[in-house]
């Protein structure tokens, strides 16, 4: 007998709760517009509910309960009231380990659904640290939901994040997974709720069987279709909550015969959901010292793009002027919404920083500089999908990076110049930068604190100058 369902995405929240500018392209053109926001999202849920008389799966693909003060100031917890009413199915993880294992657990305790990871292990006894898997019995399906949490966690993210877990890609366990729900749970459909990132989930999916579904969260894709990789159907719906995926499938025999899906945007069409819009309220209003404007932004800050981005050129410029040089160093972060032309408040300069790191100087050497830079391109670019554990190309300050794309490891980079000067092997250059991820601590010498962080760096740069214009000059050049 063939049955119908409708799965329902939300991929990387990054604790937006609010509607918010969104950068969108309807007619090749970029334009702001306000998408977003749970009120919304909960009456398209209920909607789509509605329509399907309960032949609705709901899943989130985590980076959820971090990304915003509001998130970050509550350890998770102002959102998991919004999240359960979402009435959603199951969740996996990433940035809510910045709460570490311990707070994780705490948020899990508090929801109505499960957190899922195969490739996520207790360092001591050897044994999974969170649920594999989650059947769920919907529309005359036996539905097995099997997370995969990004594992980047444990190797390149901050160590209180991972203390006493280990972390896999999840490659080698998950084909046995797969059979184990088939096989001894009699599962109809195997849905895979995975924070890989969409390279390394299609590369799963080409290499394990038996999926029949596999929604992709990390990188932040809008996926107008579904792509197919062999039987199975890969989705992945943007970030922020500004869209929710939805794919129909048709199931016989144990596999999926049709599908439709839609990138559904998040806007006016869909009423606010009451009760979630009272939660929210509650949550957000009354907080004037985050309403506070600090300055103005002469052009729209925001962080889609590869290479460099004008949020990130802000976020430079004001470390770089914290610690009194001209080179600076972040992390190629996904997160944090578009902040238009205008006015900036407080709370904007958390969504832009919500680790709101220390500001540190140390001293590279020529060749420690490029060989860096190196590393980072390679985790951007790697030929293999599966040594892709970085996020956008590492922002830089005072740099001047030619780069090809297309060269192994080792023989990316061309020309690197600082102060319109080429890097010398043996030259030494003071540079800011925050967090592990700007300079890697293998990296450098005579590490110090300016006693500055992100935050009040943002903040004292822009009450400096009034209205803040990101730098025009590029830093990298692809040749």
């Amino acid at each position: 007998m063939q049955r119908s369902l409708t799965i329902l995405q939300l991929n990387d929240l990054h604790g937006y709760v609010r509607a918010h500018p969104e950068l969108v392209r309807p007619d090749g053109t970029w334009t702001l517009t306000e998408l977003g926001g749970l009120a919304r999202i909960a009456g398209l849920f209920d909607h789509v509910r509605e329509e399907r008389g309960g032949a609705v799966l709901a899943l989130d693909n985590g980076d959820t309960f971090h990304g915003t003060h509001l998130a970050v100031e509550s350890r998770g917890h102002a959102l998991v009231p919004m999240m359960n009413r979402l009435g959603l199915d199951a969740t996996t993880l990433h940035w809510e380990f910045a709460y570490t294992p311990d707070g994780v657990r705490d948020l899990e305790r508090r929801l109505t659904y499960p957190m899922l990871a195969i490739n996520c292990f207790d360092r001591n006894g050897g044994g999974l640290a969170f649920q594999a898997y989650a059947m769920i019995e919907r529309a005359g399906l036996r539905i097995a939901v099997i997370g995969l949490a990004c594992p980047v966690v444990g190797w390149t993210m901050p160590a209180p994040f991972s203390e006493g877990l280990r972390f896999t890609i999840g490659r080698d366990e998950l084909p046995g997974w797969v059979r184990s729900v088939r096989q001894d749970e009699g599962a109809d459909l195997v849905v895979v709720l995975s924070h890989l990132g969409l390279p390394q989930d299609l590369k799963m999916a080409q290499e394990v069987d038996g999926i029949d579904v596999l929604l992709s969260g990390h990188t932040h894709n809008r996926l107008h279709e579904a792509i197919r990789v062999h039987d199975t159907l890969v989705v992945q719906a943007g970030c922020h909550g500004a869209f929710v995926g939805r794919l129909d499938v048709e199931v016989e025999g144990g596999r999926v015969v049709a599908h439709r899906y839609e990138l559904l945007p998040v806007d006016d069409r869909w009423p606010e959901d009451a009760e979630m819009a009272a939660l929210v309220a509650a949550a957000t209003d009354g907080r004037p010292e985050l309403d506070h404007v600090v300055g103005e932004v002469g052009a729209a800050l925001h962080r889609y793009a590869m290479f460099e981005s004008p949020m990130d050129d802000v976020l430079l410029e004001a470390i770089a002027e914290a610690a009194g040089v001209p080179v600076a160093f972040s992390n190629g972060w996904r997160y944090g919404a578009p902040i238009p032309p205008g006015p900036v408040t407080v709370e904007d300069l958390w969504a832009i920083v919500p680790t709101n790191p220390p500001i540190m100087t140390t001293t590279l050497t020529g060749t420690e500089l490029i060989d860096m830079l190196e590393e980072n391109l390679e985790r951007t670019f790697a030929a293999d999908p599966f040594e892709q554990i970085g996020g956008y190309v590492k922002r830089m300050r005072g740099i001047k990076l030619y780069l090809k794309v297309e060269n192994p490891f080792g023989h990316r980079i061309d020309r690197v110049f600082v102060a319109d000067r080429p890097v010398e092997p043996d030259d030494t250059y003071e540079v800011a930068f925050i967090t592990e991820q700007g300079v890697p601590a293998r990296f450098g010498r005579d590490r110090s604190s300016t006693g500055v962080d992100a935050i009040t760096a943002l903040r004292q740069l822009f009450e400096a100058r009034g209205t803040v214009v990101p730098p025009s000059e590029a830093s990298v050049f692809v040749v």
